[in-house]
């Protein structure tokens, strides 16, 4: 029986079809939850801080803590997927981020708040690579790429939300909570997300699996410790002699992994990183790529940020239009990326990375001369295509290097690729003291920050040059086969 139908002639949607895209709703909706609570926290941050008597330390641990646990879990979170089932494993996480949420809700001290924002981050650890390894084993072809520039939609949509629902929240003081609603309202959705799930979503692992793997969890997670801690909490120190300390231990805890987890394969296969991954010149050069990418992210979104505020003079309120712009270019980027990505493969994130590059050395040249006389609307309408060419790169770039990848494997993939874009990110910020801080110290403002904004943005032009060089290890253009209709 045919499945068009008699007015359009498009195919009907399947069940199968149908299911799916239930399942990628679900699966999004948990994404848009860890998207907006990297970001909701910001805005709200003064009125925590009036509210629990925080210092100025704590303040910094209230998303500091998230970040850090989620990057040092998401290795581990990856792979229990692979063991234990994604379906399971997003339910326990998603239950366990909701938790925590009402825990941050309920804090009465800032060390409370920390420990709980740490919880959280752990849920969403266990959680977020479950939705990249489920969108990679549920989806194939086209439709993969299509289901990943949702994703970077949906990542673009919480960066836009995040700041502006925290604001909102917090002022709206429903029912006198003040900033307690930021994580509160993922009370109702993380639960209907969980009930979903139990009954929408596929489950899906490797059937190889045998066990977890304890010491390899504690060297990758100690390892990442030792250098993503300093590499976020140095800087406004000047880089005192014990973060380039704890960053060659790092080094050397994760060399200790690598062997463990060679000699854990040999042994059993029961490794917690699949090393056989980084035989595929397109994993390898996709999370290689997206190391890159979180550092061009790091960079410039920071120095962005001052050069807006500190050196044009913005207030927060006025720098909030050029945070949407950025934000839905991102959107735009990302659906680019999901209808061209299929048959264009590595060219969609490779031409983001050019569009990037080319719009940032025009806007380079104009704050060189313009200087803090800069117009407002030129520093801003720029980055709508800045953001444009993130999104075809984030979307682009996640469907490409996980596309290639076993299903057995999707979790410990994810896992590695979320690693490698919030390492990368964390190795940004501290390229910022160098590139930018050496010029214009904290308290910097006008002249002096524009300057040393403008000498930032080569270095990032050049970041961006690596990054599409590495893009050439990702699967070329899709050729359309020669047939007896076809082109001489």
């Amino acid at each position: 029986m045919s499945t068009d139908t008699p007015t359009t002639g498009r195919p009907r949607p399947t069940g199968a079809a149908r299911a799916a895209t239930v399942t990628l709703v679900v699966i999004l909706i948990a994404e848009l939850m860890n998207a907006l609570d990297g970001s909701i926290v910001h805005t709200a941050l003064p009125s925590i801080q009036a509210d629990t008597g925080a210092s100025s330390a704590a303040v910094q641990w209230i998303p500091a803590a998230y970040t850090l646990t989620f990057a040092l879990a998401l290795i581990t979170g990856g792979r229990l997927g692979d063991l234990f089932g994604r379906k399971r494993v997003f339910i326990v996480g998603t239950a366990l981020f909701t938790l925590a949420s009402l825990l941050c809700g309920l804090a009465t001290g800032p060390e409370f708040l920390v420990t709980a924002r740490a919880l959280q981050g752990a849920g969403a650890a266990v959680m977020v690579p479950q939705v990249m390894a489920t969108i990679a084993v549920t989806f194939q072809g086209e439709s993969q790429a299509k289901a990943f520039g949702m994703y970077g939609m949906i990542m673009s949509l919480g960066g836009v939300l995040g700041p502006v629902l925290g604001a909102v929240l917090t002022a709206a003081d429903i029912a006198g909570l003040s900033w307690r609603t930021i994580f509160l309202i993922n009370l109702p959705i993380g639960v209907a997300t969980v009930l979903f799930a139990l009954k929408c979503v596929p489950d899906s692992r490797d059937e190889q699996a045998r066990r977890p793997d304890p010491l390899g969890m504690l060297l990758s997670a100690a390892g990442l410790l030792l250098i993503a801690y300093p590499l976020t909490v140095s800087g406004e120190k000047h880089w005192p002699d014990w973060s380039f300390l704890m960053i060659a231990a790092g080094v050397a805890v994760l060399s200790m992994f690598v062997a463990q987890q060679r000699a854990k394969t040999a042994k059993d296969g029961s490794a917690l990183v699949a090393l056989a991954l980084f035989k595929s010149k397109a994993f390898a050069g996709g999370l290689a790529a997206q190391l890159v990418f979180g550092l061009v992210s790091g960079v410039f979104l920071l120095t962005w940020v001052l050069f807006m505020q500190s050196g044009l003079g913005l207030t927060p309120g006025q720098f909030a239009p050029a945070s949407v712009a950025i934000s839905l270019g991102g959107m735009a980027g990302a659906m680019l990326a999901s209808k061209w990505a299929g048959a264009q493969m590595r060219r969609v994130p490779q031409a983001g990375a050019v569009l990037i590059a080319l719009t940032l050395g025009g806007y380079q040249m104009l704050v060189s001369a313009q200087q803090t006389g800069t117009p407002f609307v030129a520093a801003v309408a720029p980055m709508i295509l800045v953001g444009a060419g993130f999104g075809m790169v984030g979307a682009g770039l996640a469907g490409l290097t996980l596309s290639q990848v076993g299903h057995e494997d999707a979790g410990s993939a994810a896992g590695l690729f979320n690693t490698a874009m919030q390492l990368g990110t964390a190795l940004g910020i501290a390229t910022a003291s160098v590139v930018f801080f050496d010029q214009a110290p904290a308290g910097s403002h006008g002249t002096t920050v524009t300057h040393a904004f403008a000498d930032s943005v080569w270095y990032v032009i050049a970041a961006l040059a690596v990054m599409w060089a590495l893009m050439f290890r990702l699967p070329g253009p899709v050729k359309a086969p020669a047939g007896p209709g076809s082109a001489a």
